[in-house]
């Protein structure tokens, strides 16, 4: 059975020479977040996904933003991703599968996911801008990779329609957001057993 009593948290710490990146999060928290990646737009999104997952969320990130926000914002999807893979422990008693539909003013965007160790992207989101302030819009997929092959979970996101880019980004954070927070929630029927027929996740 899945022992909660020292709570399902991790804290991960990744230095290169392009980024450091220090993760502290609890699944089973409140939503509180503290967030700050030097990119304003990535921690507006971060902090949208905290909230919605309930996911207790504190990111510190140092790059070389002198160059781009590629760096950054590819690195703190890996540290998030490998945080959320450590702190589900034996990933025993989770629900694994949950979708979502986020309506934003014009905006609706699909998300569906399996927490299952095998990390996939699919990925059908197009953006009229180049740029959302600072940011390139090409970043944000790379940050929903870089998070589906750390946490180890198939991310399916698709934009159905919309034509705000901010409402679009956000539809996809908040939608990651409320999919897992349901994903990884503790079914008690199955509190002590691993969801999946052959007694193992992955491949």
């Amino acid at each position: 059975m899945n022992d909660l009593s020292e709570g399902r948290v991790a804290t991960i710490e990744r230095k290169t020479k392009e980024t450091e990146i220090f993760v502290s999060l609890d699944l089973d928290g409140t939503g509180e977040y503290d967030v700050d990646t030097g990119i304003g737009f990535l921690d507006h999104m971060l902090e949208q996904l905290s909230r919605h997952s309930l996911i207790d969320l504190k990111v510190r990130a140092v790059g070389d933003l002198h160059i781009d926000f590629h760096h950054t914002t590819e690195d703190s999807g890996i540290v998030i991703g490998e945080a959320v893979r450590q702190a589900l422990g034996d990933f025993k008693g989770i629900r694994r599968y949950a979708s979502a539909i986020i309506p934003m003013d014009e905006t609706c965007t699909r998300v569906s996911i399996d927490v299952s160790q095998r990390p996939y992207l699919i990925w059908k989101v197009n953006f009229t801008k180049p740029k959302l302030g600072d940011m390139d819009t090409e970043l944000f997929k790379e940050w929903f990779q870089a998070f589906a092959q750390n946490a180890g979970i198939t991310l399916h996101i698709e934009n159905m329609y919309g034509e705000n880019n901010h409402h679009i980004v956000e539809s996809c954070f908040k939608g990651l957001a409320r999919a897992l927070r349901e994903a990884i929630e503790i079914d008690p029927r199955m509190a002590d057993r691993i969801p999946s027929t052959k007694g193992k996740l992955g491949s």
